[in-house]
This record gives C-alpha cells, structure tokens and sequence, in this order.
C-alpha cells in the first residue's frame, strides 16, 4: 500500500501590483485636482494582513514604489497592542471605535508625538468614510512595537486606528514628507 504525504506550505500574500497601479492611478487624478503633491503619495492597501508589507510610498513619476513596510490597523473591540484581527479588521469612521477608517486623507502639519520617534503628522479625512479622523485624532506616528520585517503569519499589534509604521519607515518617510512644498494623499483601501 502506497501512502503519498502532502506538504501544506503557506504562501505569504504579496500586493496585487495591477491593483495598487490603479490606485496610484487615481489617486495622481485626484492630486492634481486639488492641488497636493504629485510626486508622493502613500498608498496602504488594507485588505493584506498586517503581518506583510501593505504600506507604501508611491513614486508618482518613476511609477513604483519607492520604499514598503509594515503598518497597524485598529484593534476596533479587541484589546490594544495585540493581533487579534491580523488577518480581517475592522473598519469604522465612529468616535471611539478604536477602528481605522478607510479612505483619502491630507496630510497635515508635523509636531511631537509620545510614540515611536516623537514624530506625528496630523490627518484629515477627506472622504464621508473618514470625515472624523481630526476628531478621533487619527494620526500619522510610528511605534517601537511595528516591526521593520515581515512578521507573516503573525500580525503587527493593533492600535486605536491609526496608521502606526515601524520607526525606520517613519524616519525615511519624515526626510520625504519635510522636503515637499505640497500637501500629500494618504490613501487607506480595503
């Protein structure tokens, strides 16, 4: 009797780089409607699980990516700075929610923050989805428990909705955003 064992390997899921050119596509629409930076932006594509690579700097001119990392979501119901919804979050605009919400934001003036490297950059949402980020005071920061890599299949810990990347991705993306004479897109999509 022949017995065949069957291995089960786990495919790390990777961005769909069909989809985030149509986003970016859309998003340099949108910039030039309303004035922003047309050279960057950040694209954080919401439906990979936090445990991979979601967040990016879209070069606009080279057409690509100009540097990735890990970014958190909200913890939503769950308890903070775990990884209970890793894989399937949940997405709110509600004050108190503790979810991220999804869609376009402006990114704001820079000024101290109390997590990861003392650096914050204020959001405004921009679309009815995330019309109460100032209010929740959604912010741009980076935290010490983000890793710089991949961590699949374990997840990246859950805050209260901000979009918190490690402190190396912050560093690299503050040296970017401080040289721009323009506003520029956060785009958060599921």
């Amino acid at each position: 009797m022949l017995i065949i064992m069957a291995s089960v390997y786990a495919v790390t899921p990777r961005l769909d780089i069909s989809r985030t050119t149509d986003k970016a596509k859309q998003a340099l629409s949108f910039c030039k409607q309303k004035g922003y930076n047309t050279r960057y932006c950040i694209l954080i594509d919401m439906s990979l699980p936090s445990g991979v690579k979601r967040f990016m700097v879209w070069d606009f001119v080279k057409k690509d990516t100009l540097l990735t990392g890990l970014v958190s979501h909200g913890c939503g119901r769950s308890p903070w700075s775990w990884t209970w919804s890793k894989d399937k979050p949940a997405f709110s605009n509600a004050d108190g929610s503790h979810c991220t919400a999804l869609g376009r934001y402006r990114i704001n003036e820079r000024a101290y923050s109390a997590w990861g490297i003392h650096i914050k950059y204020f959001l405004t949402g921009l679309d009815h989805t995330n019309s109460n980020a100032m209010a929740r005071q959604i912010v741009f920061h980076s935290w010490e428990k983000v890793s710089d890599k991949e961590v699949y299949p374990e997840g990246t810990p859950e805050g209260w909705g901000c979009p918190a990347v490690a402190n190396n991705t912050l560093k690299a993306v503050d040296a970017l955003i401080k040289k721009q004479q323009k506003h520029m897109l956060m785009w958060i999509y599921n």
